[in-house]
């Protein structure tokens, strides 16, 4: 494009010469005086093109120069939307590219964060039960059914994810079938209780003496407890008791059957209420821990 430039700029100043000594080749002052004129409105050509193109050139510049960073990783880079209208479209344009890119970026570091953090538990309680299954080998059985139920679990969580990437295509399918909550959520707790033990906490299950079977996903349901249990081990206080239960509740003439987690944790600030089913959000606790 300098070259372009050049050239051009070459020519019409040829042209502007060529057309001065036609000019003076006239006979008297009036050959001059026409010389000069055509020369300061080239000049004023000259100078107002120039200031065009550089009013053009400098922001596809700046266009240029931020794709060079976000190249090299940097995805917080905007470009000034200046110039033309062109050039402000496609400031425009440039700057929404890489706040979509700068937004998957972050959301990709929170799903890390997240698989991390959902990892640690299946695998302390593998630890846990391995530990318990050395010191008495004689409630091998026990602690061998405790491991299997992780592994599954571990399983499952690895399959979640999986799925994540289905709902985000709109292709998920739930696994519906007939539900027991008491049983499902009685087991959960027999298996985390070792870990919450090791964390000096008295973990107990108080079920309903009768509970509706539900048409559900199990694993769904076993992974939302999971979560609570997990939070609930984390941030209570040695010392402290996690109360699970099964419940009822009436609501719009159906009876809803479910479970809650109540625990002496610090609970959510109110400030981050509005994001808690937002994805992959983490709390300050959540990223301080």
């Amino acid at each position: 494009m300098g070259l372009l430039l050049f050239v051009w700029f070459g020519l019409t100043c040829g042209g502007i010469v060529l057309l001065i000594w036609l000019l003076a080749s006239l006979s008297g002052t009036l050959g001059v005086l026409l010389g000069f004129a055509v020369l300061l409105v080239g000049l004023s050509a000259l100078l107002w093109i120039g200031r065009a193109l550089r009013h053009a050139v400098t922001p596809l510049g700046d266009v240029m120069e931020a794709a060079s960073q976000v190249a090299e990783g940097d995805y917080a880079v905007r470009v000034t939307e200046r110039g033309p209208r062109e050039m402000r479209a496609l400031a425009r344009a440039f700057n929404a590219m890489t706040t979509r890119l700068q937004s998957n970026e972050e959301q990709r570091r929170d799903m890390l964060a997240d698989i991390t953090h959902e990892l640690r538990t299946p695998i302390a309680e593998m630890k846990v039960n391995h530990h318990l299954l050395t010191a008495n080998p004689e409630n091998q059985p026990v602690y061998l059914d405790r491991l299997g139920r992780t592994i599954a679990r571990l399983e499952n969580l690895i399959e979640d994810l999986l799925r994540l990437s289905r709902l985000d295509q709109e292709r998920v399918e739930l696994e519906l079938k007939a539900v027991n909550l008491n049983t499902l959520v009685g087991q959960t707790v027999t298996d985390r209780r070792p870990l919450a033990e090791q964390r000096d906490l008295d973990l107990v299950f108080e079920g309903l003496a009768r509970v509706p079977t539900v048409w559900a996903d199990a694993n769904l349901i076993e992974q939302a407890l999971s979560v609570l249990l997990t939070n609930a081990i984390n941030y209570s206080s040695p010392g402290s008791q996690i109360v699970v239960e099964t419940l009822t509740r009436e609501l719009d003439d159906r009876q809803w059957v479910g479970f809650q987690v109540t625990d002496s944790g610090p609970g959510i600030p109110e400030d981050e209420l509005p994001h808690l089913f937002e994805r992959f959000y983490r709390g300050k606790a959540g990223r301080d821990s």
